[in-house]
């Protein structure tokens, strides 16, 4: 016996996403529904083998279904999230808007499972930020090991984060690179994208950090431990998919790059490529497809006592966003619903 699944947002990236790794991974699903806004209705979309024409998440009525998995931004998940919860459809929101809040569990299936059981006190689960999801992947067996007492995260973040608008520009401004009588000015993006890098994600704070590095921040606090400190840089990059990390962990005790190692190729979610050779690590074209976080560049840091440096590198579009989706929905399953 499967589940009756729901997927708003089934034509944006992630949405498509989500279809495909539902798909994929053979998640017992006895009814589907694909749902868009109105403008994208009877569009059609992919489900494994099958065609699936969108429907109006207006009109649909969410009673009777299992589980939503929204990636339809926060403005639309704050009126529809809250109509599925209410009509008993659990909903797996991609979205910001409940991040924070203290009665919807934030949860990475390979970090925090036990977490998906706090969802009943809104019938909501959040999905946390691409840049963060991968990061605690990293993080969490470490931290298990050696308790984490401050990070330092540089983040190398690929243009599809900010949606299809990000891919098309960055797209467009390359090929007028090479075309002097193209102009393509910036839009989606703060400054010219294509062969450029631009230290500036989300709106900025008071602090002088933006968005995007308080999220971090925050996130990592809630899914792994609160007294974790942690610093972060989120950078553009001209990459089409995938996100890159470079992180500078401080540990309150001794961790041997070797152990650390040995770790993280056992950790759940994981694919460690460590090779001290030229192309002995993994760059954002390599992951592209892939369930995996990859962790690359292990070494100590011999500036302070306890420190290990790595390079971290996933699909935004999978494990920092529809992956990690269905991975909470199959985690609900055999936590909380046990169909199938």
């Amino acid at each position: 016996m499967g589940y009756k699944v729901v997927v708003a947002g089934a034509t944006g990236n992630v949405g498509r996403e989500m279809l495909n790794i539902l798909a994929e991974r053979e998640f017992p699903v006895d009814e589907i529904a694909a749902l868009a806004s109105r403008r994208s209705l009877g569009t059609e979309v992919s489900f494994g083998d099958r065609t699936l024409k969108t429907q109006d998440i207006e009109q649909f009525d969410f009673s009777g279904w299992d589980m939503a998995l929204f990636a339809i931004g926060s403005d639309a998940t704050k009126t529809y999230a809250p109509r599925a919860a209410e009509a008993g459809c659990i909903v797996i929101d991609n979205s910001s808007l409940y991040r924070y809040d203290p009665d919807v569990p934030l949860v990475v299936p390979e970090v925090n499972p036990e977490a998906v059981d706090g969802y009943s006190k809104k019938n909501i689960i959040a999905n946390p930020n691409c840049s963060t999801a991968q990061m605690v992947v990293a993080l969490k067996p470490l931290h298990d090991r050696a308790k984490i007492k401050r990070v330092v995260v540089s983040t190398y973040q690929a243009t599809s984060g900010a949606g299809k608008e990000g891919v098309d520009e960055l797209w467009d401004q390359t090929k007028a690179i090479y075309n002097p009588t193209d102009d393509v000015p910036p839009k989606k993006f703060q400054k010219q994208i294509a062969f450029n890098v631009i230290p500036h994600i989300d709106v900025f704070m008071e602090d002088g950090s933006t968005k995007e590095e308080w999220k971090m921040v925050t996130e990592t606090k809630k899914i792994i431990d609160k007294s974790i400190k942690v610093t972060a840089t989120c950078v553009r990059v001209p990459v089409f998919v995938g996100h890159a990390e470079s992180i500078n962990i401080e540990f309150e005790d001794h961790l041997d790059e070797a152990e650390a190692r040995d770790i993280l190729r056992e950790a759940p979610g994981i694919m460690v490529i460590d090779k001290r050779e030229d192309g002995g690590y993994v760059t954002p074209v390599e992951c592209v497809g892939d369930f995996a976080t990859f962790i690359s560049r292990i070494r100590q840091d011999s500036t302070i006592d306890n420190g290990i440096n790595l390079w971290c590198v996933s699909d935004n579009l999978r494990k920092g966003a529809a992956l990690n989706a269905v991975q909470i929905a199959e985690t609900l399953g055999k936590r909380v619903l046990q169909k199938g």
